[in-house]
């Protein structure tokens, strides 16, 4: 991957997940995410055998997290903050994964997911949805140091399982190089899972979409795993 699209990368959600599932890196589970193996959370999120057609690169150590993105203007906040290490600062436990795929050049997603109190999972939504409404023409973001904007900023429907969603797409831009991306945001009970894909590659389509074949087995899985 060129140093280009992976600086695309370092400025939007799970910056190290991405860069590393955008250059195809597998990556084994930490020493400490072993250890915190048996905890229902991590226990939910994508195994490598899961999803066979991407790469997994695991959840970096604690110490490794690149932080919240801060937005330019107030009411966009909840979009960039969405963007970071967690959803926001409600979050109680977040586990994520960066996927790059093997079948699509240049195609690399994000899945996380996070804890909440039940209230407090259903205000991130709804959050979410006052931003998008007010954020159609863009905002930018910055963090640690390094700027991002983002235009063209559009809700897009997604049929996805839970009890609520929102889903929007826009083009980040950095450096001078422009990026298509997705991101999906579902509340499963307390939990909030969290979907983001990025093209990098070279000639990047206008669009990108989540796949689904990663939103559907993470929600499955969360489902199955953990019992609100």
């Amino acid at each position: 991957m060129r140093v280009k699209a992976s600086g695309i990368a370092a400025v939007l959600t799970l910056p190290l997940l991405l860069a590393g599932a955008a250059c195809g890196t597998s990556q084994a589970p930490a020493a400490s995410e072993a250890s915190r193996a048996q905890a229902p959370l991590w226990r939910a999120a994508l195994e490598a055998g899961d999803v066979p057609d991407y790469r997994l690169f695991a959840d970096p150590a604690p110490d490794d997290a690149e932080g919240t993105p801060r937005a330019d203007l107030a009411a966009c906040a909840p979009l960039a903050e969405v963007m970071g290490e967690r959803p926001d600062d409600r979050a109680r436990e977040t586990v994520s994964r960066g996927l790059g795929s093997r079948r699509v050049p240049g195609l690399a997603v994000s899945a996380s997911l996070s804890a909440y109190a039940e209230a407090d999972a259903h205000r991130l939504i709804t959050a979410l949805k006052d931003a998008l409404a007010r954020c159609a023409s863009g905002f930018s973001t910055i963090l640690d140091g390094r700027r991002a904007g983002y235009r063209d900023v559009r809700a897009l429907p997604y049929e996805v399982k839970g009890a609520e969603s929102v889903s929007w797409t826009a083009t980040a831009h950095t450096q001078g190089v422009p990026a298509p991306v997705h991101i999906v945001v579902v509340r499963q009970g307390a939990h909030i899972a969290r979907f983001m894909a990025i093209d990098l590659s070279p000639q990047a389509p206008a669009t990108v979409t989540v796949p689904h074949d990663i939103a559907d087995k993470q929600l499955d899985k969360l489902a199955r795993t953990v019992r609100d």
